[in-house]
């Protein structure tokens, strides 16, 4: 492949943006949803250009094979920094390495199974039928600096740091959480009530510890917080209001204004 020029290589126009599987169950929609929408400010001040891309169950291109999406692995969510959003004025149909040369920073996959898939260190000299290993793949073959493997049914993730071409299974802080170091923000589970569900779900917070809200809990907050000041002017007024008119010119109220 290396002697080929890039420009007969195919990109992301002329492959498969799809293998033919369905989600495999109907979590992982909403999770990628809640980590999206979580993190969209960070990466908003981070790449002001607006250069990054995320992909949710989007093939990430790596080989050239026969069929073509042999070649590729769609992790449930991955980010990649320093990309256009967009090719051409087209949306992304995959992410194909041979044309854009930058890995993602992360990636990460939501566990169906028992997560050997997840896990499976298979080369592809020792692969069935040319199978190759999720996890060699993103060691090995596209080097993910962070990879994490999350299960909801054990309310567990497992985060990887690629150090000296190896992954390095990271271990949680004080607060159990996962320190994503370029990004300055950290991953956990929160166990909590989201899209009609309550579960342990896989989540962001800063490098102070605190939660990242998705835009709807941000609105949430805001409209709590405006309460909050509402009601306090209005102790506030019925106070002022028990307060004879010289008390209030004394305090400079002009006492109409209070009615």
């Amino acid at each position: 492949m290396t002697s080929l020029s890039a420009l007969t290589l195919p990109d992301h126009t002329e492959l498969p943006d799809s293998d033919g599987t369905f989600v495999k169950n109907l979590q992982e929609h909403p999770q990628s949803i809640l980590i999206t929408d979580s993190i969209k400010p960070v990466l908003e001040q981070r790449h002001p250009d607006g250069q990054y891309c995320i992909g949710q169950d989007s093939g990430i291109y790596w080989r050239l094979t026969d069929p073509p999406e042999k070649g590729a692995e769609a992790p449930d969510w991955f980010y990649v920094p320093n990309v256009p959003p967009t090719l051409n004025g087209k949306m992304r149909r995959s992410y194909v390495l041979w044309k854009e040369y930058i890995a993602p920073l992360i990636a990460l996959e939501f566990v169906s199974g028992d997560g050997s898939q997840e896990r499976d260190n298979t080369p592809p000299s020792q692969g069935e039928g040319g199978n190759v290993g999720k996890y060699w793949v993103y060691e090995q073959a596209i080097r993910v600096p962070y990879y994490g493997i999350y299960e909801v049914a054990k309310a567990q993730i497992e985060v990887y740091h690629l150090i000296d071409n190896t992954y390095q299974l990271m271990q949680p802080n004080e607060r159990g959480h996962y320190p994503i170091a370029p990004l300055r923000v950290e991953l956990g589970i929160w166990q909590g009530f989201y899209q009609n569900a309550e579960l342990p779900w896989l989540r962001w917070w800063d490098a102070q510890g605190n939660l990242l809200l998705t835009g709807e809990e941000r609105a949430e907050v805001e409209r709590q917080r405006a309460e909050t000041e509402r009601q306090k002017r209005l102790l506030i007024t019925e106070k002022l209001r028990t307060l004879s008119v010289e008390q209030l010119n004394a305090l400079g109220i002009d006492p109409e204004m209070l009615d």
